[in-house]
């Protein structure tokens, strides 16, 4: 079957390794990349080549997960900040370096809008409540180690990418994050904001074929059409991808 006429390959990255667990993600993402008739391929951290894993793929999806460490930002230690994964952080900033600068399309959900950033020298905020308050709940902290997502609106500006497929300005949105972006690095604008608080939703890059990053989880909405959506234009986009071709080897956080 010719790379023309086969499904496109989504590349995935897994959660790390803790200790003798295996790798793991939850389902619900692949099951939206082959609702919107991609094949996902599961890419656990460990590789050091990114073109390795990368060339023979169609796009690249970053999903959610612990929070990145803040040494890989210039950031400063919070005592919110949870599940740490140094060799996951490497391992997705060298995914995401490869997919902008070799114009592969990249998908970044939760934690993975924040590797996009980072990954282009971006900042983060260590922790939402402390700058934005709670006027809009990002998730839910019933107590002690007990995290849920929750739900709230989202405008997102009419001239974007993402308010072109989605073909809404306002939604609502399921989101599980306490970090957001602080500084968005050049080539990027930010693309819808949270109603209530302002905090940035999603973002673009300006330059790149398809690079886009939504904060919330459209996952966890696969009977909202608009949400699958997302997933659908970036299976589109991976099948009239261009490449640069192979890059060097890249310096791990």
């Amino acid at each position: 079957m010719s790379r023309k006429s086969r499904p496109a390959l989504i590349g995935i990255t897994t959660y790390g390794r803790q200790e003798a667990l295996p790798f793991s993600l939850p389902a619900a993402y692949l099951d939206a990349v082959r609702a919107a008739g991609g094949t996902p391929i599961l890419l656990p951290p460990g590789e050091t080549d990114p073109a390795i894993l990368l060339e023979p793929l169609d796009g690249l999806i970053i999903p959610g997960g612990g929070d990145i460490n803040p040494k890989c930002y210039n950031g400063s230690h919070h005592p919110s900040i949870y599940s740490v994964d140094c060799d996951r952080d490497a391992f997705e900033l060298k995914l995401a370096e490869f997919a902008l600068k070799n114009h592969l399309p990249v998908l970044g959900i939760c934690r993975g809008l924040q590797i996009l950033i980072v990954s282009d020298g971006g900042s983060l905020i260590p922790h939402v409540p402390d700058v934005y308050g709670t006027s809009v709940l990002h998730r839910l902290d019933p107590e002690p180690g007990k995290r849920f997502p929750t739900e709230h609106k989202v405008k997102i500006h009419k001239d974007s990418r993402l308010a072109n497929f989605i073909q809404q300005t306002h939604i609502s949105v399921v989101s599980w994050h306490h970090q957001a972006v602080h500084k968005l690095p050049s080539g990027w604008r930010a693309v819808a904001h949270a109603v209530e608080d302002g905090l940035i939703e999603a973002v673009e890059h300006e330059d790149h074929p398809w690079a886009i990053g939504v904060q919330w989880h459209p996952e966890l909405s696969k009977d909202d059409p608009y949400h699958q959506r997302i997933f659908q234009a970036f299976v589109e986009a991976t099948q009239n991808k261009t490449k640069k071709g192979l890059i060097e080897s890249m310096n791990f956080c």
